[in-house]
C-alpha cells in the first residue's frame, strides 16, 4: 500500500520558512523607503532670511519713569514784634468733657501769711528822737494839751505810752498802745502826741535798722 503525504504537515514546516523572507522582504522595503524620503527631502537653498527691520519701523520701548514731586517751599519762621506797651490778650481754649459720675475732692489749701518783722525790745542801738531826748521833751512840753475835761476834773495822773519805731525811724500809727492809763481824755491827748511825732533814728541790732518798742511817760499835773 502506498502512503500519501499530507499537504497540511508539508505546509507546516515551511511556516517557518516564510516567515523568515516575509521579515527579510519587509526590513528591504523599509530601507528603500528610508533612502527614498532622505533623496526627495534635500531641498534647494532658498538663500539667507534676513530678519533685520528699518530703523523706521523699530519702535523703541521705554519705560517712563514719573516726574519727580517738585520741593516743598522753603520754610521761613515769621517773628512777630509786639510793643510793650501793647496788651496781648491770650486766649484761654476750654474743652467741653463729658460729665462724669467721679467726685471732685477740694482741698483747703491754708494761706500763706506773710511774717511779720520782729519787733525787738532790747538793741544795740537804741532808736532816738532827732535831737536826743532835751529835743524830745521840749516837743512834748510843746505839744502836749490838757484836756479840759479832765483839767476841770481835777483829773491827773502819768500815762505810759509804747509805741513802736520802725525801719525807716516812723511811728507806726496802729502800734501805739496805752499800758497805764489815767483818764480816756489824757490817754487820748498821748497817743495824739504819739503820732504826730516826726522821725526818729531807727535803732539796729547787727548793724541794721529794726523795728523796736520803745515806752514813753506822760505825766499830767495841775498847778
Amino acid at each position: 500500500m502506498q502512503l500519501k503525504k499530507n499537504p497540511d504537515v508539508s505546509l507546516e514546516k515551511k511556516k517557518g520558512l516564510y516567515f523568515l523572507m516575509g521579515l527579510m522582504i519587509s526590513l528591504g522595503v523599509v530601507l528603500v523607503a528610508f533612502e527614498w524620503v532622505q533623496y526627495e527631502g534635500e531641498v534647494g537653498s532658498l538663500g539667507e532670511l534676513n530678519l533685520e527691520l528699518d530703523e523706521e519701523e523699530m519702535i523703541p520701548i521705554t519705560q517712563q519713569q514719573p516726574p519727580p514731586p517738585p520741593p516743598p517751599p522753603p520754610q521761613t519762621t515769621i517773628i512777630e514784634i509786639v510793643e510793650d506797651d501793647e496788651e496781648i490778650e491770650e486766649e484761654l481754649e476750654i474743652e467741653d468733657t463729658e460729665d462724669t459720675d467721679d467726685e471732685i475732692e477740694f482741698i483747703d489749701i491754708p494761706e500763706e501769711v506773710a511774717e511779720e518783722p520782729q519787733i525787738f525790745t532790747i538793741v544795740e542801738e537804741n532808736p532816738e528822737f532827732p535831737g536826743g531826748e532835751v529835743e524830745l521833751f521840749k516837743y512834748l512840753g510843746k505839744n502836749t494839751k490838757y484836756p479840759a475835761i479832765a483839767k476841770d476834773a481835777g483829773i491827773q495822773g502819768i500815762v505810759y505810752v509804747q509805741f513802736v519805731v520802725m525801719e525807716d525811724g516812723s511811728i507806726n500809727p496802729n502800734m501805739i498802745t496805752i499800758l497805764r492809763g489815767v483818764h480816756p481824755a489824757l490817754d487820748n491827748e498821748a497817743i495824739r502826741v504819739v503820732k504826730k511825732m516826726p522821725k526818729w533814728k531807727p535803732g539796729r541790732q547787727r548793724g541794721k535798722p529794726v523795728r523796736v518798742y520803745y515806752k514813753l511817760p506822760f505825766r499830767f499835773t495841775l498847778k
